[in-house]
């Protein structure tokens, strides 16, 4: 069997790069180990940036989420008794962000790809990487896929990242001391805007799914099991973390699902060797916090295309040779992005008074200042391609 690139992973990164490479006549077979039930439904990132979203809109695959889609002009610092809006609309004009599921943008490309016959293959086993520096190829199931290519969009566990030699990449890592516990109940959101709260007691995010679907996060000790935080604890514990403005309420409801997710920062460089290129969660990780993964996958599949479009067309290696270097610039300025709004709004152990007063003061300078507000809004929402 062969294929022009072979994808491993059927994320967003690896169903997106498929789709888009097919709009421009590039053929693939994208390669999955787990269920196509399994990836429908896996809940993970939920706020898509303006590029997000126009990219899929211009790949043809945003109906739905124009309709469903719940776009956002603003979000919410919590802090001290008070909350403060980030206007994007008056600091950003023209751009906002849309709260759509990350499990419903890999529902909508699945179908796309299925649709135009593209080849997406679920519960493979055993897939390897081989020959990347020549002739690239992909084993799975005791099959052999020869390409031209091969893009890594597998994620942080995947097999792709570990095929690179020993010693040809570099890692940049930082753990934090702390994890989100994160929920999905079926209850209306309490607000029309992101709630992110910064309180002694830790941070909470109070975020949304839909109208009728709430998505919130505490801040919890790194080594905490989901066990241990029965329903009762949980709404207790975003009461007080959220219930801190006069007048807000937080309406409670059933909870369908839980997860500790671990806080950590990764990036890889290069993003590529040999005939491999890696992109999304394969090469970089970031807190939450700044709402960046997927939004960084995208960005790293749109750069990736443009290289891949300008090797089949006109047989040109030279975005092909500087897709990492162009993909890191974005990717460390979203580190430092997640890395700041972490820092920013969460407590930690090892915080005396003037470590809190001074996070405080911090604050009150990006709500008080339009300058440093505008950098927020414009980080948030997602610098422009090209940036």
């Amino acid at each position: 069997m062969r294929t022009q690139v072979g994808i491993i992973g059927a994320g967003p990164a690896g169903l997106l790069l498929s789709h888009l490479l097919h709009l421009r006549g590039i053929s693939s077979v994208v390669l999955e180990k787990r269920s196509r039930d399994y990836v429908e439904r896996r809940v993970r990132a939920g706020v898509l940036e303006q590029g997000t979203v126009d990219t899929l809109v211009e790949a043809g695959v945003g109906e739905r989420m124009r309709r469903e889609g719940l776009p956002h002009h603003g979000i919410e610092l919590r802090y001290g008794g008070a909350g403060h809006r980030i206007p994007f609309e008056k600091l950003v004009p023209g751009r906002s962000i849309t709260v759509y599921g990350q499990q419903e943008v890999v529902k909508d490309l699945i179908a796309a790809r299925l649709a135009a016959g593209g080849d997406v293959r679920f519960e493979v086993e055993d897939v390897a990487v081989h020959s990347l520096e020549s002739q690239p190829y992909v084993t799975f199931g005791g099959e052999r896929l020869d390409c031209d290519v091969i893009a890594g969009c597998d994620g942080f566990h995947g097999v792709s990242r570990p095929a690179v030699p020993e010693g040809v990449l570099t890692v940049f890592e930082r753990e934090y001391p702390f994890a989100w516990l994160g929920i999905l109940a079926r209850v209306k959101p309490s607000s029309e805007e992101l709630i992110y709260a910064r309180t002694d007691r830790g941070f909470a995010l109070h975020s949304m799914r839909s109208p009728t679907v709430s998505r919130f996060y505490l801040q919890v000790p790194a080594d905490t099991r989901v066990e241990e935080w029965p329903d009762e604890r949980i709404w207790a514990e975003l009461r007080a973390r959220l219930e801190s403005v006069p007048g807000f309420t937080l309406a409670t409801g059933e909870i369908i699902e839980k997860g500790v997710t671990p806080m950590r920062s990764f990036v890889v460089e290069p993003m590529q060797y040999g005939r491999l290129y890696l992109a999304g969660d394969a090469a970089h990780i970031v807190p939450p916090t700044g709402a960046k993964g997927l939004n960084l996958a995208v960005a790293d599949v749109r750069v990736l295309t443009e290289a891949l479009a300008a090797f089949f067309e006109h047989g040109s290696t030279e975005l092909l040779d500087g897709y990492s270097d162009a993909c890191l610039k974005r990717v460390w300025r979203a580190q430092h992005f997640s890395w700041w709004m972490t820092t920013l709004l969460h407590t930690f152990e090892d915080d005396d008074p003037y470590g809190r007063r001074l996070q405080l003061s911090y604050l009150d300078y990006v709500t008080s200042s339009e300058a440093a507000a505008t950098t927020l809004a414009e980080n948030y929402v997602g610098l422009p391609y090209g940036s």
